[in-house]
């Protein structure tokens, strides 16, 4: 999971993760196409991205295409966000409830 976060926390990366959302299934060069950054810098997040199963790639011929991995963005809602969602639900429902019940 720290993989995950450590790959999340550069703007870059997001920016390639939405590119891929957008279009999954880029070559490198399409992923280069209007990005201010080199292909080496490219390829580095590639990488780190790769590293933590945030991306994969699949041979098709002679070119690599890039598809973003769901699942660990997922784990990260599930593990962090939804346990502190129920709460506020629960509060704002309860809100609801009390300005219904007051303006009877």
């Amino acid at each position: 999971m720290d993989e995950v976060f450590k790959a999340l926390a550069d703007t870059s990366r997001r920016a390639l993760l939405d590119r891929l959302h957008a279009r999954n299934g880029q070559t490198l060069n399409e992923l280069c196409d209007g990005l201010a950054m080199t292909r080496q810098a490219v390829t580095k997040h590639l990488g780190i991205l790769e590293s933590a199963s945030l991306v994969s790639t699949l041979r098709h011929g002679r070119e690599k295409l890039h598809y973003i991995n769901p699942v660990p963005i997922h784990q990260i809602g599930e593990r962090w966000i939804r346990k502190f969602e129920r709460g506020r639900l629960v509060a704002l429902s309860e809100l609801k409830r009390q300005l219904e019940k007051r303006d009877e």
